[in-house]
């Protein structure tokens, strides 16, 4: 791998058991056209730098190597969450959430009609519901701290799997989001060390009886809490005659106690300052120990409401099955919820997530399929479609692995501002920064050091002239 910088080579090195030998040249050679591409990231856009970093196999190889190659994508996750153990803590916060990706074509496999979250309008006065053709994803990430701004991390995803809608599936392969969910938080569980405790965020598609419910006693969640969920008191552990209580007394739901505001109830509410979203936010909350029996059982959970101070918001309600965590700590680790969100942003604009058009099976000649439907033959394409555009969040994981331990932030930042002089205020790398600096040390890596010392002498040249 003389084509990439030694960093990135002995990162990429730790997949080669993932892969036969073949399928590693593959993969280590798509990994790094995967980040020298600019514009559409499509398989036929990056077997020509495929080629010339190396690969001398048929174009027709590649395509093999993402449908019919004997390696697995979660065991790749794994590879790349071992990556991240130096950069986690003790507790490993972990963000699971889904995205849409476009897609247009009915031969391709596991479409479906979905709600499109990022063009509906839902609230002020206003309701407009987008559905869109294509790929939901639901999607597992780690959350990671930034080593030089403990106030920010990223969102590195490890885990990929494909939602397919009912219509569109068999009925023995069907399964929710939430029990995708559920099945990708119960393997990273597995990952951990002994000394290492797991806890997951989500909203509320996922803070729900399927996931709350399925967890062990080792992994907990931290979602946020319908406000009129019916919660109950906790029951003391007494020897008592007949069958022991699972559940206490009803008490107030979220929503009567934020309506409550007199003398008697602010004895209950603290003003506190928060670590949310990358800074200090002031709220006034109020937390207590309780069940949530309809979804989490009868196991005691802590509920946290927030009132904003300035009355600008609406007050909320939050809930975890940890009931020692802090107050502060369910509002952080929930808050730490939206880098995910980034993740998506970059993944989609940056490498091109939503570009692969892999995974086209033919259909019958004369005839088409009700996109609304099962379809009428078996469907090809499966392990190409799985396989295919998670690869573009390992490059993501990669990117920011390599720039933690090789990239130059201060440099960066400055050259960032010579070339925009309106964009003064900008204090830190973006991930468009650190992909940008790794192109630059690949094709480093590859010009020879005479042609580079002769390009830097025509520069000083036309430089001095001008």
């Amino acid at each position: 791998m003389h084509y990439c910088p030694s960093a990135l080579r002995e990162l990429l090195a730790s997949f080669e058991p993932c892969f036969t030998r073949p399928g590693f040249r593959h993969f280590s050679r798509l990994i790094v056209a995967w980040v020298l591409v600019s514009g559409t990231h499509t398989i036929a856009r990056l077997l020509p730098i495929a080629q010339r970093l190396g690969l001398r196999r048929h174009h027709a190889s590649v395509y093999r190597f993402l449908s019919m190659g004997r390696w697995s994508i979660s065991a790749v996750g794994h590879k790349v969450f071992d990556l991240l153990a130096p950069l986690l803590s003790p507790q490993v916060v972990v963000i699971v959430d889904d995205t849409l990706c476009a897609k247009s074509g009915r031969q391709l496999f596991g479409t479906g009609i979905h709600h499109d979250g990022a063009r509906s309008v839902s609230g002020l006065g206003r309701c407009m519901e987008v559905l869109t053709f294509g790929h939901q994803w639901v999607v597992l990430a780690v959350y990671v701290r930034c080593p030089w701004d403990a106030c920010k991390g990223w969102a590195i995803p490890v885990l990929f799997e494909l939602y397919r809608p009912p219509k569109r599936c068999p009925t023995r392969e069907y399964r929710k989001r939430s029990e995708i969910a559920l099945a990708q938080i119960r393997l990273l569980a597995t990952w951990l060390g002994p000394d290492q405790k797991l806890v997951a965020t989500g909203d509320s598609a996922y803070c729900c009886k399927t996931v709350l419910r399925g967890l062990s006693e080792q992994v907990h969640f931290v979602g946020p809490l319908p406000l009129d969920a019916a919660l109950y008191d906790t029951v003391d552990r007494l020897p008592r005659r007949g069958r022991p209580r699972k559940k206490g007394y009803r008490i107030a739901n979220p929503k009567t106690r934020l309506e409550r505001w007199g003398r008697a109830a602010k004895r209950d509410w603290q003003e506190v300052e928060v670590e949310m979203y990358g800074r200090l936010v002031t709220v006034h909350l109020a937390t207590l120990v309780c069940v949530w029996y309809p979804s989490a059982g009868h196991t005691p959970v802590r509920v946290v409401l927030t009132r904003d101070p300035k009355r600008q918001h609406q007050g909320r309600a939050y809930v975890s099955t940890d009931a020692e965590l802090s107050a502060q700590e369910i509002l952080t680790i929930y808050a730490q919820r939206w880098q995910l969100e980034v993740t998506f942003r970059d993944i989609k604009q940056e490498l091109g997530f939503e570009d692969p058009r892999n995974g086209w099976w033919r259909r019958a000649a004369g005839k088409r399929d009700d996109p609304c439907r099962a379809p009428r033959r078996k469907q090809t394409g499966k392990r190409a479609v799985e396989r295919t555009a998670p690869l573009a969040g390992v490059v993501y994981a990669l990117t920011i692995l390599w720039y933690v331990q090789s990239g130059s932030r201060r440099a960066d930042i400055q050259r960032a501002r010579r070339y925009a002089p309106w964009y003064r205020h900008k204090q830190d790398v973006s991930f468009a920064n650190m992909r940008t600096a790794l192109r630059k040390e690949i094709w480093r890596t590859r010009i020879p050091k005479r042609i580079r010392r002769i390009a830097t002498d025509l520069w000083l040249l036309a430089g001095n002239a001008a």
